[in-house]
Formats: structure tokens, sequence, C-alpha cells
């Protein structure tokens, strides 16, 4: 790589992190272009070469907040034995993942609202919603013509559920409650 493209690549790299903070501490509303200027030390010609405005660097953030999501769940589900044993770890890392407050407020608040429903949810394909059909549709448990529903309603369910153990005070009773509904909610008929 050349000189420039590992600048340009460093500098995307500090914005991102400093992005993120601000986005995870105040909310996209709360965040401002100014602010990242601040932080990053950047001028505002060199943040905008790398993003169009504050929701193209609020997409960046998300994407790579996703990326690390999917590669933990991933990670988590590696040695699980069999696919319905995957799905129930990787349903269950998540849960416990959107309890982190960065996670919880890029992805789970803000995204759907800066981003709208159809880039969140097209994004959201690649990463998360992704994984969980492809981990459905490796049971067999679910007839091809119903994954898309079957995928959305459980997806539905434990993004409410990772919402309410990110909320509760006592994580530990929320998690474990969470846990046993998941079992039953996913165990093979």
């Amino acid at each position: 790589m050349n000189l420039k493209a590992e600048r340009g690549a460093a500098t995307r790299d500090k914005v991102l992190t400093i992005a993120t903070r601000l986005f995870a501490d105040r909310g996209y509303d709360d965040t401002s272009i100014e602010t990242v200027l601040q932080e990053s030390g950047l001028s505002r010609g060199a943040l905008y070469h790398h993003y169009a405005g504050k929701e193209s660097l609020f997409e960046a953030v998300l994407e790579a907040t996703e990326a690390t999501v999917g590669a933990k769940i991933v990670e988590a589900v590696r040695d699980s034995p069999d696919a319905e044993s995957a799905l129930r770890t990787g349903v269950l890392a998540w849960i416990r993942l959107a309890g982190d407050p960065v996670i919880k407020r890029i992805v789970l608040i803000d995204a759907p609202s800066v981003l709208g429903w159809e880039r969140w949810r097209a994004m959201e394909e690649r990463y998360s919603f992704g994984m969980l059909k492809g981990a459905l549709r490796a049971t067999g448990s679910v007839r091809p013509e119903f994954l898309d529903l079957h995928a959305h309603m459980l997806l539905a369910a434990i993004n409410e559920s990772a919402l309410l153990v990110a909320r509760g005070g006592d994580h530990p009773t929320a998690e474990a409650a969470v846990e046993d509904f998941l079992h039953r909610l996913l165990r093979p008929t």
C-alpha cells in the first residue's frame, strides 16, 4: 500500500473510532460534525473527503459495528456440534452483545431511524439478519417458503429480548429469563 493510501486508512480509522464513541455516548441527534472535527483534529475538508456527511459517517460506524458483532457471533458458534446448537448459541451471543452500550445505541436504537428501515434491513441482511436466516436454513426446521417470515419474526423476538436485557437493571436475571424463553422458542419440534 502506498503512503497516501495508508494515511487515508489511518484517518478513516481515527474518525470511525471517535465517531463510534460519540454516537454511542450522545446518540446520532446529539452528535455534531463539529464535535467530531474538534476531537479528531481534522479539517472539514479532510473529513468530507472520506465521508459525505454525518449520515455517511454514521453508516460507516454502523457497518464497522455490525462487522464486529458478526465476527463475535461467528466465534461464539465456532465449536457448536450442530445447526440447532449453533442457532441457540448465536442468538444468546447476540443478546449478550446487544447489552453493550455501543451496540445497543448504534445498531438497535439509532440505525433504523437514521438510515430508514429499508437501508437498515439491507445492512442487517449482510450481517446479523443474514446470519440468522442462514442458521435457520441450516437447521432444516423451516420450510423454504417460510424462511424469510420466520427469520423476521425470530429477529423481532431476539431484538426485543436484547433491549429488555440491555435496559434491565438486573442483567443476570434478565439474561436467564431470556435464555429460558429462547431455549423454549428455538427447541426443535
